[in-house]
Formats: C-alpha cells, sequence, structure tokens
C-alpha cells in the first residue's frame, strides 16, 4: 500500500522521526480579549517581567549555545524601547495585550523585510517572546506539546523547543521557518529531525506523520514500505540497541563498526544504556559554561568530567577543550562572534592560555577515575598541536607539586580543518584523530553551514570531502593513529557506505541517531575490509 501523501520541504535536521501529528495553532491568531481587559503599561511590565525570568530560568538550566539565543530574547524585552512602542499605541485606547501585539508586529515586520536571510531568521525569536509575554499578559500557560509527538505548525520558537522533552523522539514540520534560524541550529545540534519551508498542507491533529529531515519531505499517513528500519529512528531512551556489544555493530558482510555517541549535554546521558555505546566520541564542553566564572571554575569542571567519566564505566571518553568563537562567542572573555575564520577553538585558547590551564587541570584531576582522552578543536599546524602538549606537561607539573593526584591521558585532534587533514602525516604526535565534517564541508565547499542560500553545495560537494577523508585515513593509518568521524555525515545512512569505503570504522552519532545507524549498518553490504588501524 503506498503512502497517503508527501509533501516537499527543505531539509533543516536530518534524520528520520515518526510519530502523531501535534498541529499548534500559531499563538499570534489567538483571540484577544475585549479592549480595557488586560490593563495598562503597569500591566504589561510585569508581564514582561514574568517573561523575562521565566526564560533566565530556562537559560539557566541549557547549554552555552541554547543560553545565547535565550539571552538575545531577554535582552530584546529588557530594551526599554519595546515598552514605550507598546504605550504610545495605549494612548489610542488600545488595551495593553492589543497595543502590544500591534508594537511587535510592527517590529517583527522590519526582521521579515530584511534582504539578509540570517536577519529574516531572527523573525521567530521576536515572535516568541512576543507570544511569552502576551501568554503571561492573559493569564494562560506557555505552549505545549505531547512529548513524542511531531510538531506542526507556522514555526516555533527556541523557547519552545528548549523547554520541551526530546527524549521520546519527535520532529518538527513547520509551513514557513528556515534552515538559518535558532531552532534549526538547536535541530541539528540536538538530532531532532526538521523539515522547513513546507507551505499550507492539511495534516489532521493526530495523523501519523514521517518526517524525513535528510530528503525534506513528510509523509502523511505512511505506509509500512515508507519506514524501512534502516531509516526509521527510535526515542534515545535505554531501549536504544542494548543488545550491541558495548557499541560494536556488523555489516551484513561482516565489517565491525564501533558506534560512539556524542554528547552536547550531560542531561542527554540520562536517556542512553552505557552498554548500547562504544563511549562517548565527543562531549562538547561549552555545556559547562553558563555565566563566565564558570569559565575559570576548576572543581566545577573536574567534577562534571568525574560523573560522565563514572556513566561511561571506563569505556572511552573523548572531551574536546572549549570550542569558543565563531558562532559560539562567550560575553567577555572569548570569541570573535560570526568568526568562523578568526579565533576559534584552539586558536583561541592558545592566544588566552589562563582558560586552557584550567580546563586542563579539571582533565588531568579526572583522568584516574576513568578512560578520559582529550581531542584538541580546530587544529590548523602542527604547532598548535605541541604548543597545547606543553602546557598540558606545565600543568601536570603544577598538580604534582601540590600532590594532587591526576594522570596525563591521550591527547588528540578534531580535524575539521582541510590544511591539517591534508597534512594528517605531519601529526604524529597526535594520539588519535576525528574528522569534524561539519567543519570540514564547510570550509572545503566555502559555503556557510548556517547559510540556506549555499546549503545544496555541500550535498554537491560530498565526493570532495569523501575523498578528502579517503586521503587522511591513509595517513592515519600510515601512522598507526585510530581515527573515526563525529560529524553529521556520521549519523547519516546515506553516507554510511561511503565513509566506509573511506576505511573509518568508528563513528560518533547524536545519540538519538543511534538506532538508525545500527539498523543501517546491519543490513549493509559494504563489499571488502579496509586496513586501517582501529
Amino acid at each position: 500500500m503506498m503512502a497517503r501523501s508527501s509533501i516537499s520541504g527543505l531539509g533543516a535536521s536530518a534524520g528520520v522521526a515518526v510519530g502523531r501529528a501535534a498541529v499548534v495553532q500559531p499563538p499570534e491568531r489567538y483571540v484577544v480579549p475585549d479592549p480595557g481587559d488586560t490593563g495598562g503599561v503597569a500591566a504589561l511590565q510585569a508581564a514582561i517581567d514574568t517573561a523575562v525570568a521565566s526564560l533566565r530560568v530556562l537559560a539557566d538550566r541549557s547549554a552555552l549555545d541554547s543560553a545565547a539565543m535565550l539571552d538575545f530574547q531577554i535582552e530584546m524585552l529588557l530594551d526599554a524601547a519595546i515598552v514605550e512602542m507598546a504605550a504610545e499605541r495605549m494612548q489610542e485606547s488600545a488595551d495593553a495585550a492589543s497595543a502590544w501585539i500591534s508594537a511587535m508586529d510592527a517590529y517583527i515586520a522590519g526582521f521579515e523585510q530584511a534582504d539578509d536571510e540570517g536577519i529574516r531568521a531572527r523573525a521567530v525569536d521576536v515572535v516568541d517572546i512576543k507570544n511569552r509575554v502576551l501568554d503571561a499578559l492573559l493569564g494562560r500557560p506557555a505552549g505545549s506539546f505531547p512529548p513524542g509527538s511531531i510538531y506542526v505548525g507556522h514555526d516555533i520558537g527556541p523557547s519552545l523547543f528548549l523547554s520541551h522533552d526530546w527524549s521520546s523522539g519527535g520532529g518538527i514540520v513547520l509551513y514557513a521557518g528556515s534552515t538559518v534560524s535558532h531552532v534549526a541550529m538547536l535541530a541539528r545540534a540536538r538530532a531532532v529531525p526538521m523539515v522547513v519551508g513546507t507551505g499550507a498542507m492539511t495534516v489532521v491533529p493526530g495523523q501519523t506523520l514521517l518526517v524525513d529531515g535528510s530528503e525534506g519531505r513528510v509523509v502523511v499517513e505512511p505506509s509500512a514500505d515508507a519506514m524501512p528500519p534502516a531509516r526509521s529512528d527510535g526515542p534515545a531512551t535505554a531501549a536504544v540497541a542494548a543488545s550491541a556489544d558495548r557499541g560494536r555493530v556488523e555489516t551484513a558482510d561482516g565489517i565491525a563498526v564501533q558506534l560512539s555517541i556524542n554528547v552536547n549535554d550531560p542531561a542527554e546521558l540520562d536517556h542512553v544504556d552505557p552498554a548500547a555505546t562504544a563511549g562517548i566520541g565527543l562531549l562538547r564542553t561549552e555545556f559547562l559554561l553558563k555565566t563566565p566564572a564558570d569559565i575559570f571554575n576548576e572543581h566545577e569542571q573536574f567534577a562534571a568530567y568525574r560523573r560522565i567519566l563514572a556513566w561511561a564505566n571506563e569505556a572511552p571518553v573523548t572531551i574536546r577543550l572549549f570550542d569558543l568563537g565563531g558562532d559560539k562567542a562567550f560575553p567577555t572573555i572569548a570569541g570573535e562572534h560570526g568568526s568562523f575564520l578568526g579565533l576559534r577553538g584552539i586558536r583561541l585558547l592558545l592566544q588566552k592560555p589562563d582558560i586552557l590551564r584550567v580546563q586542563l587541570r579539571a582533565l588531568l584531576r579526572a583522568a584516574p577515575f576513568g578512560h578520559l582522552r582529550i581531542m584538541l578543536p580546530m587544529v590548523t599546524v602542527p604547532s598548535e598541536f605541541a604548543a597545547t602538549a606543553a602546557i598540558v606537561t606545565e600543568e601536570a607539573a603544577v598538580l604534582a607539586a601540590r600532590g594532587l593526584d591526576h594522570a596525563v591521558p591521550p591527547l588528540g585532534m578534531m580535524v575539521e580543518v582541510p590544511a591539517a587533514a591534508l597534512t594528517l602525516d605531519m601529526f604524529s604526535a597526535s594520539a588519535f584523530f576525528s574528522f569534524g565534517t561539519n567543519d570540514l564541508g564547510q570550509y572545503l565547499a566555502a559555503a556557510a553551514r548556517d547559510n540556506q542560500a549555499v546549503a545544496d553545495l555541500h550535498s554537491q560537494a560530498r565526493p570532495a570531502i569523501l575523498r578528502l577523508l579517503s586521503l587522511a585515513m591513509r595517513d592515519a593509518a600510515a601512522l598507526g593513529r585510530p581515527a573515526g568521524i563525529c560529524g553529521d555525515m556520521a549519523g547519516d545512512p546515506e553516507c554510511l557506505a561511503d565513509l566506509l569505503k573511506t576505511g573509518l570504522r568508528n563513528f560518533s552519532v547524536a545519540p538519538a541517531r543511534l538506532a538508525a545507524l545500527k539498523a543501517a549498518i546491519a543490513a549493509l553490504h559494504a563489499g571488502g575490509h579496509s586496513t586501517v588501524t582501529d
């Protein structure tokens, strides 16, 4: 039996999700009470204060990238000009709610009419704060939808995305939206399948939807044939792949593959069985940074690393040093916001060694409590690796002088700069390599990964990325160093066969992608083995 209907859009976050449709009425269309019912300026200011307080609570429990988006909203709400715009409209006999809607709609229109797509994509953030204040003003609960369902609506605000429980799976379908919006970035980071730009579509609440964020399509009431096991995702729960031997899975023709997970926030580990993975292939440590003081809090960092090592139960845990800069600037401390080609990753840490030294001491102290590996981000030339290794040696001596228990774990590097990938044979000091194909792809194609206008270049440039990976894997094998992949390509079943041909056998993916990749590996006839050292 064929699927009832298939709707095309743009894939904003890869992966497949199946669930019941939660069709969300756009809050801006909610009926506003009669004029005068919602008070004046004082009532509006109180609603804004309530919205700011709730956003701060959400930001406090969010990772760095998420908190930065919420801080953007908070700063907008704290701008007195916004209240003044609404107050002016109240002079025309409008009540607080109507005045707020009118003022914010005019503000939103300015974003939507911008020539730059990135600015247009920020309009949804303004809609988000508009609706949050309106909810507080009208005394109604903030929007929500059932866990495991498929959100269907015009757009979705970052605060709603971040407050939702994605551990039971689910996905997002937007009539409008953008692949460069804040929510699209969040969805990619958390492996939530997302399709945008479908246009108006008729979906009945409760209908079953299949969302394919890789192909940019939505299937309404899919048939069994439309949901092959190799492409379906399950929730990242303890039930995921528990039968796998520490993440070891074999292809149909006997090639062994090791599956690890990427972790953005330790809370994700609550929904993953350690026995289902070969360990943590990438721990993004930016989650630790909620305030500027956190970047120098050695004790808190040490405690966090110990907890994660305890969860892994002696399985390898690869912890990446702070990858700040680019789109992850950190207020007052580090980062050139928006500069992917400036001070990023290890470049920035070497420029600000006090930050690096604190994190390294915390990592060295945590190392005796598990199988820890340290990974350097954004390495370009061997001198950066050598300089970091020298600081590791110095900080180990500091800890020894203080009589603190510590160990020096293996030091490896993320391969995400083409110059490093092409000269991997010069990095013999690195104990291991991990290919970050998100950045490697954007630098290789000279196409920003968060710019929808050039998004198609990434898929068209895939042969070049694969060729570069093949060359780099040969160098890794010649050095006798283990190498793996932790970028988005690793979790895409359609890329699996080509990646195996490069010699890759160690894959690290978002927890939500474990089930899909395990099924894809088990069903694949890869045709041949590799001599690459694992």
